[in-house]
């Protein structure tokens, strides 16, 4: 395998996306029978021992996207995990007041309903922000420090989560996901 940072994108038999998985775990259940289908243009070959009968090393060819049998979405997580990587991709690394477009270590997760006056940490109350912008705003809320958001902020569904989660996807993976995304979300 050439390269060992490859994830193979499972779905639910009904073809939702399901979860990342690392290609070690494609191997097990490919070798269990329980990949039900696959799709999507990418091969991945893995090469294991040489057949001492033989002479031959064997290899198995993984799809880029399988479906997963017994692989049941509504037992992941329906909120998927807040973390300021995936939320600083959600929000295209854009301070959601100023609009301008920065680095990971100038920005900051900020609270639209502060956490001082009781605002929760969850994907709907949080946005991306410069840090100046985020010193400016304080600990009022965006109307009351007269910074209107540039976007209203969401919870990623499942497809647009899994976007978020892999930093080396596939250009058939990442077709598929933007196939579960809906169209009035901002493009990642």
């Amino acid at each position: 395998m050439s390269n060992n940072n490859q994830y193979i994108l499972a779905l639910d038999v009904g073809g939702r996306p399901y979860e990342w998985l690392l290609w070690q775990e494609a191997v097990t259940l490919y070798a269990r029978d329980e990949i039900a289908w696959e799709a999507g243009d990418t091969k991945i070959i893995v090469r294991g021992g040489i057949s001492h009968k033989t002479g031959v090393q064997s290899e198995i060819h993984l799809n880029s996207i399988v479906a997963v049998r017994g692989a049941n979405i509504a037992n992941k997580k329906r909120v998927p995990s807040l973390t300021n990587r995936a939320l600083f991709v959600r929000d295209g690394h854009v301070c959601m007041y100023c609009g301008e477009q920065f680095q990971t270590s100038l920005l900051t997760r900020d609270h639209i309903m502060p956490k001082a006056q009781g605002g929760a940490d969850k994907w709907d109350n949080v946005i991306t922000a410069c840090k100046h912008c985020n010193n400016k705003k304080g600990n009022r809320t965006p109307h009351a420090a007269g910074m209107p958001l540039l976007a209203i902020p969401y919870v990623p569904n499942r497809a647009e989560y899994l976007l978020l989660k892999n930093r080396n996807i596939l250009v058939d993976q990442m077709l598929f996901l933007k196939h579960h995304v809906p169209s009035c979300r901002r493009v990642m």
